[in-house]
């Protein structure tokens, strides 16, 4: 029988964090069955020592030979977690696990794939910190149309076979509601408590907002085009093409009128258009054998089931194809 919950902490550098953090887990999760499964990104500090020497029979630790960033550590704890259900945190005490049971309740009563939290009453600084979640915030909510208020918030609740789903490479950690929303989840964020970092310092800063832009194109193609790409680089391609053919089709009757075309900027940026064309076309073709190989490779399917019934029975439940 699998445990009902999985807490996975991502840490790098959080040596006074770790004890007030399992006892705060422990107090919250009584009466529930669970385990705490803590990742340490590779530290250099004394985190690694300081989980170790924990005696707590539900503690799990996950530790990685270099540091390789959040979006790593969040697989590896999902990997690793058993529960049915896990709830993902940040190890810095500024998250409260007592919001995690409340959550849970939600998740199993709302039959919700994830249940989000929003920093109601954020304990950080105004320049460094808020500002720049609350572009950050504005960009994705507007252009990924998943509208919550607040994707920053490490404490989530998911349903175990939606979260081990999600492929969380690189730094999409910041857009883990917009990757379940891809899944097809049912998504919903309730405020949650917020506090003021106690020890150690901010792993955030300015450059993150940056991050942000360039991450959400590969999530917008992602939304748009990944079941089918030729649709973007095609028409791009075509666009491109038919401008190019017109320019040298003009360009060509100007010749047999006798005019001289040679060295006119217009020849060069028709030559450029179609070569360009050409080339977007090709990326599509290729794209397109490769989205077919991805879904065919793993048995994968471009829709995803949430449950069959028969007869008014339910005969299968999942989130995941």
């Amino acid at each position: 029988m699998s445990l009902k919950l999985s807490a996975v902490v991502t840490v790098y550098n959080e040596e006074l964090n770790i004890q007030p953090l399992v006892d705060r887990l422990t107090a919250a999760l009584e009466g529930i069955d669970y385990e705490i499964v803590y990742v340490d990104d590779g530290s250099t500090d004394g985190t690694l020592k300081a989980l170790y020497g924990i005696s707590h029979p539900r503690l799990k630790v996950v530790a990685f030979r270099k540091n390789y960033g959040q979006s790593a550590a969040l697989m590896a704890g999902i990997e690793a977690a058993e529960g049915e259900f896990i709830a993902t945190m940040d190890g810095d005490l500024q998250n409260d696990p007592s919001d995690i049971p409340a959550m849970l309740k939600m998740a199993e009563e709302g039959d919700y794939d994830m249940v989000a939290g929003e920093r109601a009453n954020r304990k950080d600084g105004m320049v460094l910190r808020k500002i720049p979640s609350w572009i950050a915030n504005y960009i994705i909510r507007n252009s990924s149309g998943v509208h919550l208020r607040d994707y920053g918030c490490a404490l989530r609740v998911f349903r175990a076979e939606l979260a081990k789903d999600l492929g969380i490479y690189g730094e999409l950690h910041r857009f883990i509601p917009v990757l379940a929303h891809l899944e097809g989840a049912k998504i919903v964020q309730v405020p949650v408590k917020h506090h003021a970092r106690e020890f150690g310092q901010s792993k955030y800063g300015l450059n993150r907002t940056f991050k942000v832009v360039s991450d959400l194109l590969l999530m917008l193609f992602f939304k748009q085009y990944l079941q089918r790409p030729m649709h973007l680089f095609g028409n791009t391609g075509l666009l491109l093409l038919g401008g190019g053919l017109l320019i040298n089709l003009y360009l060509g009757a100007l010749k047999l009128l006798g005019q001289d075309i040679w060295g006119k900027p217009l020849l060069i940026l028709g030559l450029l258009l179609v070569l360009g064309g050409i080339q977007f076309i090709t990326i599509g073709l290729v794209a397109e054998i490769q989205m077919r190989t991805y879904y065919e490779s793993q048995q994968k399917r471009p829709y995803k089931i949430r449950r069959i019934t028969k007869g008014g029975i339910e005969q299968q439940k999942t989130t995941h194809a």
